[in-house]
C-alpha cells in the first residue's frame, strides 16, 4: 500500500475551498445555497485589461516567460510600488508569480528552516500557517481581539519573539477581518522589527485598493526596515483578475533572488497572456476602481446593520476588504431539533443547512468567529442575512 508523505497527511484542507466545494456539491444536488465563503469579487475583469490579453495572443506572446516575470511587468509593478505605496522597489527586487499564494509559499520556503518559528497574529489567511508547516517552520498564533479590531500590537509582537523567531506574517486590509492597519500602527511594529535584523516580515497587501478609511499604507515606506520587509500583492481582488492568477513580491534582492530560484524548478515564469494583461492593470489609476469600491461599502453596510440586528451577534467596523468577522460565540450550547452547536464549524453546518454557506473562523485561528464574504450583490446579500438571522433565532 502506497504511503503518503507526513507532509500531506499534517495538512489541512482550505476551509474556504473546502467551503465552495461543499456548496457547489449541494448545488448540484438541487439545493438552494447562498455561498459567502470564496473571496472572489462578483464584478468581471475591466474591458481595458482583456483588450491588452487579446493585443497580447495576436502579437504571438505565447512563449515561456522568465521566471520572475517579464521585464517590462517588473518596470511597471517596480513603477506601482513607488507610485501607490512609496516603496523604492526597482526591477531587481520584483518576482511574479501564479497568483499572490505561490508568492507567499516561495517566499516561506526561500526563508524557512525547519524549527525556526513564524509569528503569526490571528485571525490570518488560512493558508499562512499552513504553508509555514510544509515548511518544517513552526507557527506562532497570537491572537487578537474583536475589542481592539483585531490589530496585532507591537507589545504583543514583541514579546512573541524569541532566539527561534524568523518571520512575522499579517495582512492588511486584512483577510478575514477587513482589519485597516493606520501608518503610526505600521511604524509602531517596525520599531520593534528593527531590534531584530534577522527576522523578516512578510506584509501581504492583497486587499490594498478595497479600502474605506483613506489612504493604504506599507511598512515597507520605512527605510529603516526596507530590507526587512517582504510586499506581496497581485491583481486578483481590485481589478476582478481571480482566474488570471497573478501574483508578485517586493522584496530585499537578495530575498527576491531566492525566490526566482524556488519559482524556477517549481513552475518557471506564470501565463505569457496572463502578465501581460497584468501590465494594463498596474499601470491603470486606481481612481477607476472607486465605483466597485464603494459598491463594496455599501454592501458592508448592508451586511453590517443585518448582523447588529441579530441577537448574540458582535462585530467590528471592518475598514477594507469584503469580509465580516462577527463573533458568534454566544449561540454555542444553544441547539435546535435535538442538534446542539458547539463551535464555529458546527455553525457554520448548521446554517449551510439553512442555505447560506460561511467559513468557520476555526481555520483563521480564531474559534469564536465566521467569515462572511459580501463579494455579492445585495440581493443576494439581504437574502441571505434574513437566511442567517432565521436560523440563529430558532437556536435556543
Amino acid at each position: 500500500m502506497i504511503q503518503l508523505s507526513d507532509r500531506i497527511l499534517s495538512m489541512e484542507e482550505s476551509a474556504t475551498l473546502a467551503m465552495s466545494r461543499k456548496s457547489r456539491e449541494l448545488r448540484a444536488q438541487g439545493k438552494d445555497i447562498i455561498s459567502l465563503s470564496l473571496g472572489e469579487p462578483d464584478f468581471f475583469t475591466p474591458e481595458f485589461i482583456k483588450k491588452a490579453a487579446n493585443e497580447a495572443m495576436e502579437q504571438n506572446y505565447t512563449m515561456y516567460t522568465p521566471v520572475p516575470g517579464y521585464d517590462d511587468l517588473r518596470d511597471a509593478i517596480a513603477n506601482k510600488f513607488n507610485r501607490d505605496n512609496g516603496i523604492p522597489y526597482k526591477r531587481e527586487h520584483i518576482v511574479v508569480s501564479t497568483g499572490a499564494k505561490q508568492s507567499i509559499a516561495n517566499l516561506v520556503m526561500a526563508v524557512i528552516n525547519p524549527g525556526d518559528e513564524v509569528i503569526i497574529p490571528a485571525p490570518y489567511w488560512v493558508s499562512y500557517a499552513e504553508i509555514v508547516k510544509v515548511a518544517g517552520g513552526i507557527p506562532v498564533v497570537v491572537p487578537t481581539s474583536i475589542e481592539s479590531d483585531f490589530k496585532f500590537t507591537p507589545e504583543q509582537f514583541k514579546a512573541s519573539i524569541t532566539s527561534k523567531s524568523k518571520m512575522m506574517m499579517f495582512s492588511s486590509p486584512c483577510n478575514p477581518t477587513g482589519t485597516v492597519y493606520t501608518k503610526e500602527e505600521l511604524r509602531a511594529l517596525a520599531d520593534v522589527l528593527k531590534a531584530h535584523p534577522n527576522m523578516v516580515v512578510m506584509s501581504d497587501e492583497i486587499y490594498e485598493h478595497i479600502n474605506f478609511v483613506g489612504h493604504h499604507y506599507s511598512m515597507a515606506q520605512f527605510e529603516d526596515v526596507f530590507d526587512q520587509i517582504v510586499t506581496v500583492n497581485g491583481v486578483s481582488k481590485a481589478w476582478a483578475m481571480t482566474g488570471w492568477r497573478v501574483g508578485y513580491i517586493g522584496a530585499p534582492k537578495e530575498i527576491a533572488d531566492a525566490c526566482n530560484k524556488i519559482q524556477g524548478q517549481f513552475t518557471s515564469g506564470t501565463c505569457s497572456i496572463a502578465q501581460r494583461a497584468t501590465i494594463a492593470a498596474v499601470n491603470a489609476d486606481p481612481a477607476i476602481l472607486k465605483d466597485m469600491v464603494k459598491a463594496f461599502e455599501s454592501r458592508r453596510e448592508l451586511v453590517l446593520a443585518a448582523l447588529n440586528d441579530m441577537p448574540g451577534v458582535k462585530c467590528n467596523r471592518p475598514g477594507g476588504a469584503f469580509y465580516v468577522f462577527p463573533d458568534i460565540s454566544s449561540f454555542f450550547g444553544k441547539s435546535v431539533d435535538g442538534k446542539t452547536i458547539g463551535s464555529a464549524e458546527d455553525l457554520c453546518m448548521y446554517l449551510l443547512d439553512k442555505g447560506v454557506a460561511l467559513v468557520s473562523g476555526e481555520a483563521f485561528g480564531d474559534p469564536t468567529c465566521l467569515r462572511i464574504s459580501y463579494a455579492a450583490s445585495e440581493e443576494t446579500l439581504t437574502e441571505a442575512m434574513r437566511r442567517v438571522k432565521n436560523a440563529l433565532a430558532e437556536l435556543k
